[in-house]
């Protein structure tokens, strides 16, 4: 199905855009990916392959997302799972810190579905990356539920506006990546296991979990305008 098919994942270096590189792979696809991390990028080459191609790239920087696809040229799917975010309470969050956080999640997802689109083949697909906090309201989540939510929203109605090119959007829950090692182990461990006693599977996720959900939405060609969550039932409790 993925033979002779070019794939870019923006946020490919790490966490959930690595694994699902590494599944794309495996179905035969040509895979790219970017990251603002030229370190990320050379460890993730070295597990992927000689044969993955990779580019720097912040994402919330759109004159370099507009160079980025016109370098890139032609491809079939654009997965974008880049992002960096944090929480905190509302009242005395940093406001310059939760507008970087839009440009990175919101805008940054915004650049690429506008200059990407024009590059992928009309049978092909747009992921974009929501998160639970959009539908589940959590303390101290207030800025990253509220954009969230916004991507939710535009994936939706970008699958109307792009049609026949299909865009879809993901939402993960609690997943066990990389992007919470600044925790401390006891802290983070606690962290998961609080989770997971009330998920309805008993466990947090992992970045393969979510992987399997990109396959599922850049391979089946009748999914579009969809939320897919991924987050062990959360959504429920």
């Amino acid at each position: 199905m993925f033979q002779n098919k070019r794939v870019v994942i923006i946020g490919g270096s790490s966490g959930i855009g690595l694994a699902a590189a590494k599944l794309i792979l495996e179905q035969g696809a040509e895979v790219i990916i970017a990251s603002r991390s030229s370190d990320k990028l050379e460890n993730a080459k070295m597990e992927l392959g000689k044969k993955t191609k990779s580019y720097v790239l912040d994402i919330a920087e759109e004159e370099q997302v507009k160079k980025f696809f016109a370098h890139v040229g032609s491809i079939d799917h654009l997965v974008v799972t880049a992002a960096e975010t944090s929480g905190g309470p509302f009242l005395s969050s940093d406001t310059e810190m939760d507008k970087k956080m839009f440009d990175n999640k919101f805008w940054g997802q915004y650049y690429a579905a506008k200059y990407g689109a024009k590059t992928i083949s009309p049978e092909g697909s747009i992921t974009l990356f929501s998160g639970i906090v959009a539908y589940k309201s959590m303390v101290g989540s207030a800025t990253l539920g509220a954009i969230n939510a916004a991507v939710a929203a535009l994936g939706k109605t970008l699958a109307l506006e792009l049609a026949p090119l299909r865009v879809n959007v993901i939402s993960p829950g609690i997943i066990d990546t990389p992007s919470r090692r600044k925790m401390s182990e006891v802290a983070r461990n606690q962290f998961y296991m609080g989770i997971a006693n009330k998920l309805p599977v008993k466990r947090v996720g992992v970045a393969d979990d979510v992987a399997k959900g990109i396959l599922y939405l850049i391979s089946n060609s009748f999914v579009s305008g969809t939320v897919l969550h991924v987050d062990g039932g959360h959504i429920l409790i």
